[in-house]
């Protein structure tokens, strides 16, 4: 009788084919390297445009909505760099992050030095960097869990690689929260003094920027004695900084 001849000879040896091992790994980094990509479209979008509204804007309507805050607005208004006075630029960064045009996004001295603080028995406060709140405001939620840092370290070095340090001044002046809903200098500027960012002084500017840790519970309007203090600290280290011409490095 003569043998069958099969038709397909590489069907046994397709067959006998092992499945893949582990194939979750795959999927692992499928999704890993598609969280990549949804993470990383907003941030090459938002070195060119506008955002159109933050992460914690968006935090405070839903909170206000949940309130039943009927009269809640959010108030901003974006405003270029170059409409933006050089005074508020220095006092900010003055107030907030004077290592900001050297460092790569991180503050390691600040941090160094607020570990060393908490081991004297200190409370340990933040070094956050303009950076760091900038990625937070923008993407992130409020809060302090590990899963929050992460992102926000995450989002900050992906800013500084694709941004310039002045696009991510320019972009923390616009969204930075000085009142209950309103965010932005240009917004605050009008809001409390009556004329646009470009107009105030350096006065003006560094009280803005006094109230920038805690913008809820310290008032531009109704300045504390803290407030005050704060404010003619800021002044001392914008002179100190040597002034406005500190971040023409930036232009």
């Amino acid at each position: 009788m003569p043998a069958r001849i099969d038709p397909d000879p590489d069907r046994s040896r397709r067959r006998r084919r092992p499945a893949p091992r582990h194939p979750w790994r795959r999927r692992l980094a499928a999704g890993l390297a598609l969280a990549w990509l949804v993470s990383l479209a907003p941030v090459l979008l938002f070195a060119r445009i506008e955002p159109p509204v933050t992460a914690f804007m968006l935090g405070d309507q839903i909170a206000a909505w949940r309130a039943g805050r009927d009269g809640f607005r959010l108030r901003q208004r974006w405003i270029p760099w170059e409409a933006i006075a050089p005074q508020v630029r220095i006092a900010v960064v003055a107030a907030e992050d004077q290592r900001f045009p050297v460092h790569a996004g991180f503050d390691v001295e600040s941090i160094r030095a607020a570990i060393a603080r908490q081991r004297d028995g200190a409370r340990l406060r933040g070094a956050s960097t303009i950076s760091q709140q900038v990625a937070k405001n923008l993407f992130l939620w409020p809060g302090r869990s590990w899963l929050r840092k992460a992102l926000e370290a995450y989002f900050t070095a992906l800013l500084e690689a694709l941004w310039s340090k002045r696009r991510i001044l320019e972009v923390y002046l616009n969204v930075a929260q000085f009142g209950d809903g309103l965010y932005g200098v240009e917004a605050a500027s009008r809001a409390y003094f009556g004329k646009p960012a470009a107009a105030i002084n350096a006065q003006e500017a560094a009280l803005l920027a006094a109230v920038l840790p805690n913008p809820l519970q310290l008032h531009v309007d109704r300045p504390s004695r803290y407030v005050r203090s704060r404010q003619a600290w800021i002044l001392t280290q914008m002179r100190q900084l040597g002034g406005p011409g500190y971040l023409d490095r930036l232009e």
